[in-house]
């Protein structure tokens, strides 16, 4: 089994095909992806594939241990990870192979118009687990 992290981006990617800000969805568009989130990590659990998951606030503070007392905190200057990074969801899966199809699936969520977003999603493996990629 190797891990591998599944991140969500705001922006930063290639623009999906359905390109609307969620924040431009209707609140019904909204559930449906979220409901759409849930299904396939239950879908997961169930495979013991899922790990974790978590969608992120765009709010965000760069903090830096700057020696003895308080750590100075900042607004900037960002690496815009904030607007960037949406979510992330962790797997366990058997192969390279799985991590990609199941990244392909979560991809197809629906966003605007109830239509499959096709937004990328960055997969990395977990630092230290050797990825099982076959050739």
């Amino acid at each position: 089994m190797a891990k591998y992290l599944l991140l969500k981006h705001y922006r930063g990617a290639p623009a999906p095909v359905n390109d609307a800000p969620m924040a431009q969805w209707t609140p019904e568009e909204v559930s449906a992806h979220i409901k759409y989130m849930q299904d396939f990590a239950d879908r997961l659990r169930e495979t013991g594939e899922f790990v974790s998951e978590q969608a992120l606030a765009q709010e965000g503070t760069w903090v830096r241990y700057d020696g003895e007392g308080r750590p100075p905190v900042t607004d900037g200057p960002f690496a815009e990870t904030k607007d960037l990074i949406a979510g992330w969801m962790l797997i366990d899966v058997d192969s390279y192979e799985r991590a990609l199809e199941l990244a392909g699936e979560l991809s197809a969520a629906p966003g605007a118009g109830g239509k499959p977003i096709h937004e990328w999603l960055e997969l990395r493996p977990c630092y230290g687990v050797a990825p099982t990629i076959t050739e």
